[in-house]
């Protein structure tokens, strides 16, 4: 697992050395509140155990069943689960239930089955509103012309509270897309906040291109074989 610690004084040093870019849009001060969300699908219990040892103690999971399955298992650490995958109707009252973030809600009838599933003893449950930046048909998320109305109807919602935005732009390795695309999600988080929103979370960046997503304002990152390597088997849905 020497490759966990490896690869996260890596990604810190990365993180650092942003501090040093004149043109970035926080501070260094700012950029030490940084959030990373390691992404912890198809990892193995033992890896995300490594990484908690390491000072990580956000976790994201895309899919419910595999997450049930390591929050039992790691039960004795302190983990805030992060959903960040697709959310079927029908998965809505686990997710509810046994987590204490969604990233991935992009419209309202997810939003008002995650309420109602909401237990009164949990703290309300966090939201970010998952957009569709770059208009993929294939992608989740939903489009910008319907953001503002889903933001409103969200924060009304007495068991959820709306934290900000996650994006999953299209993938490039042209910088100056990158950029663009990390700019137009900031731009929908900031139209919200002069809407009166009260947003504190932009997650978006992923092992590829968080450098260029905290440039343009990121404030948690979502890092999955950056930290723990790549691994491939069949996904528990």
């Amino acid at each position: 697992m020497q490759s966990i610690f490896n690869n996260l004084q890596a990604i810190r040093s990365k993180i650092d050395a942003i501090a040093l870019t004149k043109n970035n849009l926080f501070s260094a001060e700012q950029l030490n509140k940084l959030q990373l969300l390691a992404v912890s699908k198809a990892q193995p219990v033992a890896a995300i155990r490594e990484a908690y040892q390491e000072g990580v103690r956000l976790f994201g999971e895309n899919y419910l069943q595999e997450a049930l399955d390591k929050q039992g298992q790691l039960s004795d650490l302190a983990i805030e689960w992060h959903f960040i995958g697709p959310i079927q109707s029908n998965k809505t009252q686990l997710i509810a239930q046994h987590f204490a973030w969604v990233q991935s809600v992009d419209r309202i009838k997810i939003a008002q089955r995650l309420n109602d599933a909401r237990p009164d003893n949990l703290p309300a449950l966090q939201i970010c509103l998952q957009v569709n930046i770059s208009g993929e048909a294939s992608k989740s998320g939903v489009a910008q012309a319907d953001l503002a109305e889903l933001a409103a109807a969200v924060a009304k919602l007495p068991r959820l509270q709306l934290r900000g935005l996650m994006a999953i732009p299209a993938p490039t390795q042209d910088v100056q897309l990158q950029s663009k695309q990390f700019s137009q999600v900031r731009q929908c988080y900031e139209q919200l906040q002069e809407k009166g929103f009260n947003l504190d979370t932009l997650s978006m960046g992923m092992s590829e291109d968080f450098e260029s997503a905290i440039l343009q304002g990121a404030t948690m990152v979502r890092i999955g074989a950056g930290l723990f390597g790549v691994r491939q088997h069949p996904a528990k849905h």
